[in-house]
């Protein structure tokens, strides 16, 4: 499959709570063009966005790319509901580019070799943090999550599973599969899982979850004495499948909170976030020029 979302940013941030934010310093407006394509307007692929619209979106990345100096270019999105959806759009052209992260482009690069990652001076100032969602009543499960994230970050497993998931491991190769084991007795929590974050949020052709969130949540069984139950949702249900209770955690991303970017961009009514445990800058994907 594939890979979305890998430098650990100030740590007061991380231990803040879920609010990402863009890298680099302010930079006066000019009218530079883009030069990572010959155009200066980019049909861009990204994963569905709950509170805003294509159109929404469109304007608020063209402000993030004039804040850093610009202002010619202009950003057409498309949201898509998995990331094989958004692949196809970008063989057949439907789009040009694909907007995901730093690992996961890695990993998209690594097994597909129509691939490329190309420099795009907006969109890759910015970064993304990873947390989990959860209903807003489930206050205790999200006090468990977070207590076993920073357990994680403050004895070196989070650093560690980072280096053997994410930061050293084979990007042409699939990670291997992760079990978790059961707790006997223990009460279950149902996790919804895509696969369209690899090595993230992946998920192997024979159908097995891997990478690094799995190996993840398997450490979590452990410490909160839960058993977990993985359920693979589609990315753009994801939201739907927590709030009906179909599952009770998703895997969820926090974008760049600033002037440009609402906070509540996509984070819906009646869900809570824990504490970060990943981030990961922004990266793009293109088809390779044919010469």
């Amino acid at each position: 499959m594939k890979k979305f979302l890998a430098t650990i940013c100030a740590a007061a941030l991380l231990f803040t709570g879920c609010s990402g934010g863009s890298g680099g310093e302010d930079k006066p407006a000019v009218d530079k063009p883009a030069d990572n394509f010959s155009a200066n307007e980019l049909k861009l692929g990204m994963a569905t966005r709950l509170n805003t619209d294509e159109e929404k979106m469109g304007g608020i990345l063209d402000g993030v790319a004039e804040k850093f100096g610009l202002k010619a270019q202009k950003h057409l999105p498309k949201f898509y509901d998995n990331l094989n959806a958004m692949q196809m759009g970008i063989e057949s052209g439907e789009i040009q580019a694909i907007s995901t992260y730093n690992c996961v482009a890695e990993y998209l690069v690594a097994n597909n070799s129509k691939f490329e990652i190309v420099p795009n001076e907006a969109l890759n100032k910015l970064s993304d943090y990873f947390c989990f969602a959860v209903r807003k009543d489930d206050t205790a499960l999200k006090a468990e999550l977070d207590k076993a994230i920073n357990e994680m970050k403050s004895d070196g497993t989070l650093d560690k599973f980072i280096n053997e998931y994410i930061t050293n491991v084979s990007k042409g190769q699939a990670p291997p599969k992760v079990e978790i084991a059961k707790v006997e007795g223990a009460d279950t929590i149902k996790v919804g899982v895509t696969g369209d974050l690899p090595p993230l949020d992946l998920v192997l052709p024979d159908g097995s979850p891997a990478g690094f969130n799995t190996a993840l949540l398997a450490e979590i069984s452990k410490r909160i004495g839960k058993n977990i139950e993985l359920v693979q949702v589609d990315t753009g249900a994801r939201a739907a499948a927590l709030t009906s209770k179909v599952i009770d955690v998703v895997f969820w991303v926090i974008l760049p909170v600033g002037q440009e970017v609402p906070i509540d961009i996509d984070k819906p009514e009646g869900l809570e976030l824990s504490m970060p445990y990943f981030k990961d800058d922004v990266a793009v994907v293109k088809l390779k020029d044919n010469k």
